[in-house]
């Protein structure tokens, strides 16, 4: 007598029907490289999947929902916020969340200055954030170990309790600088605990950056000269060996100036009417007007 054909469950159409692919590949549209960070992702969506399949099937459901509380570290202007968004879209496309949202907050959302003022304050954001995800930037900040006076660790406490209570309906993500961020999870070894996933953000490269630009410029419907175009790679390796550079931040803020004086330009040499050539090209002046090139102009 031949044994019985064991069952096999489509992972594949699960996958298809949860939409999770859509995700990746907007995520993939959305950022240039941050090769680690995807391939992370993706092996995040995968863990989901099989469990979810698990699931339906009732394995493993004694041991609750996974925890999927995430620290987020690297430097501004890395993609963070962006992956924070597509991972609040998979978790929702997952079930693993009933709405998918998310709520951005720092420091001053959470914790008031006054005795009292905190814990309504940090209740009232994890109420908005409830059903999604939410969404911590420099969250160092919270724990301020040198003033005596101060009411993070009360908002901290209150965000261990439903991270606990309430990991079936609520994802916390971390985020900042990556020392800063290890320091504070040593200062608080129960939060530490609690965090399932750590994803580490690198710097762009000088050609990442470049093609990062040239991405926003195609969405905004810009050229650049082949002037502009040198213009530009020089402004990003002289950018990036100065202090405060945001990465992709510092790029879409040189655009953002560049075509500031574009206008200008045009405006002041304004008589015959405009050709759409013009109004879509930015020249290499408009790159070089800046002081990263040792002129007087802002960056």
């Amino acid at each position: 007598m031949s044994t019985p054909e064991e069952p096999r469950f489509d992972l594949d159409a699960l996958y298809r029907d949860s939409q999770v692919g859509e995700t990746l590949d907007a995520l993939d549209r959305e950022l240039i490289g941050l090769v680690p960070v995807k391939t992370r992702v993706r092996e995040i969506a995968a863990l989901l999947l099989v469990e979810r399949l698990r699931r339906t099937l009732g394995l493993g459901l004694d041991a609750g929902a996974p925890s999927l509380h995430m620290s987020f570290t690297g430097n501004p202007g890395t993609g963070k916020t962006t992956v924070a968004l597509r991972m609040a879209a998979l978790l929702h496309s997952l079930g693993y969340v009933r709405k998918g949202h998310l709520v951005a907050v720092t420091r001053d959302d959470l914790v008031g200055q006054y005795i009292g003022h905190t814990a309504p304050k940090t209740k009232e954001v994890l109420k908005k954030a409830m059903g999604g995800v939410l969404f911590i930037d420099e969250a160092y900040y919270l724990y301020r170990p040198e003033n005596e006076r101060d009411y993070g660790q009360e908002a901290i406490e209150i965000l261990l309790q439903v991270m606990e209570n309430h990991r079936d309906d609520l994802v916390v993500i971390f985020a900042g600088y990556k020392d800063r961020m290890e320091r504070f999870f040593q200062s608080n070894p129960g939060l530490s605990s609690r965090i399932a996933h750590h994803i580490d953000f690198p710097d762009y490269s000088e050609a990442e950056l470049y093609a990062i630009a040239q991405l926003m410029l195609d969405r905004m419907q810009y050229r650049l000269t082949d002037d502009a175009a040198q213009a530009l790679r020089e402004y990003i390796a002289l950018r990036r060996t100065q202090p405060h550079f945001a990465n992709a931040r510092s790029v879409r803020n040189a655009l953002d100036r560049a075509r500031l004086r574009q206008a200008k330009r045009l405006f002041e040499g304004r008589g015959a009417p405009l050709s759409r050539d013009a109004l879509m090209t930015i020249e290499a002046a408009d790159l070089r007007a800046s002081r990263v090139f040792g002129n007087g102009d802002a960056q």
